[in-house]
């Protein structure tokens, strides 16, 4: 069977024309951007370019944008770049029972040293309560890390509320933006937030480039300490080559109207799903306030990794694993009180700007397939 590809939200594939921006850097522009002599250039002119674009997308100066290996180092930066350099001040974290490992394992890290960490918990959509935001904070609280989209189920957390609370405290505000940034808007202002990390290999550049938007005046102890690369604020030679591959990403990624299409599509395949399995079928995450290309269902009563090791030839991804014959669910399903019987039965299914009508149509079939096999 052909392969079907609808796991967009573990990673996109490059698209044609930020491979095409990219050539130039692997062949002819090899310079250092930070020589002064004829061959840094162009390399420093891409850098800058890339810098413009991303900033352009996210609303932002030039000067607020920081090249990254990825999100989880944008992520790790904010974390802990904020808590060295806040720690005299404060010693308080605040972030969610759904974030992404990138955010909780530096948290975790962070209280081995002595921070105090907040895990407020949220509904059974995956969405948190401002006002158990308002409560959670104390005057010892120096930063709050809410993602800005679930990578699992694609609930929408309301953003700029909760900034809003961050900031009549006082207190920095941080948003894992992976899953977000090119499928709904992502402006830093009018989310108003601190800090924002970007994942290049989520919206159609290459894996191992990312950025995190920090805002001016914010000041973070850098995690890689070296020569004064990124304003001082991360050390180490840029590659013009990853940055010119997510500036024209982020460059094309300004347009939304693909979105439309795609929201089309996921919204046809949750109907399929629908009239072939009934009350069978359950959906997981926000029915409203959720990523237009996002689709987390269960079949209820099966386990969505065997289900999935009988779709010949799909790639999609799972909320449950089994270990020794016992199923455990995600955190994430968990911290939403996702039933057991439920739960186990997690797929997720994430569409992008490649996915056909046909592909749905193909998966629809396949699942049925698969479902019958398992019962």
């Amino acid at each position: 069977m052909a392969p079907l590809y609808l796991d967009y939200n573990a990673s996109t594939p490059i698209d044609p024309a930020v491979g095409a921006a990219m050539l130039p850097f692997l062949a002819d522009h090899f310079g250092n951007p930070s020589s002064g002599h004829w061959a840094a250039v162009p390399a420093k002119a891409a850098l800058e370019k890339a810098r413009e674009q991303i900033a352009a997308l996210l609303g932002c100066e030039e000067d607020e944008i920081v090249f990254t290996s990825g999100g989880s180092e944008s992520n790790n930066l904010a974390l802990k770049g904020v808590y060295f350099a806040r720690r005299d001040s404060g010693d308080h974290i605040i972030t969610t029972q759904v974030e992404h490992p990138a955010i909780t394992a530096p948290c975790r890290f962070l209280e081995r040293l002595g921070a105090r960490v907040t895990y407020f918990p949220v509904d059974r959509f995956g969405r948190v309560d401002p006002g158990d935001l308002s409560r959670a904070i104390t005057p010892r609280t120096i930063l709050i890390s809410i993602m800005h989209a679930n990578n699992e189920v694609g609930t929408i957390q309301p953003i700029e509320e909760c900034a809003r609370i961050a900031r009549e405290h006082g207190v920095l505000f941080h948003t894992d933006a992976a899953q977000s940034v090119g499928k709904i808007a992502t402006d830093a202002d009018e989310l108003g937030v601190d800090l924002l990390s970007i994942a290049g290999h989520k919206l159609y550049a290459p894996k191992g480039v990312g950025a995190l938007f920090v805002r001016r005046g914010v000041t973070l102890e850098p995690l890689i300490h070296g020569a004064g690369h990124e304003s001082g604020r991360r050390a180490g030679t840029e590659s013009a080559l990853l940055a010119v591959g997510l500036g024209r990403a982020c460059e094309l990624a300004r347009d939304l109207s693909p979105m439309d299409r795609v929201r089309a599509s996921r919204d046809h395949f949750w109907l399929e799903l629908q009239s072939r399995f009934g009350n069978r079928i359950a959906l997981n995450g926000h029915p409203v306030h959720r990523l237009p290309n996002t689709l987390n269902v269960s079949i209820i009563g099966r386990v969505g990794a065997e289900i999935l090791e009988r779709l010949d030839g799909v790639a999609a991804s799972t909320g449950s694993a089994c270990h020794s014959g016992r199923i455990e669910l995600s955190p994430v399903l968990q911290a939403m009180g996702v039933a057991s019987e439920v739960g186990m039965g997690a797929i997720r299914f994430s569409l992008g700007r490649g996915t056909t009508h046909e592909e749905i149509e193909a998966v629809v079939e396949r699942l049925n397939g698969a479902v019958a096999i398992a019962s």
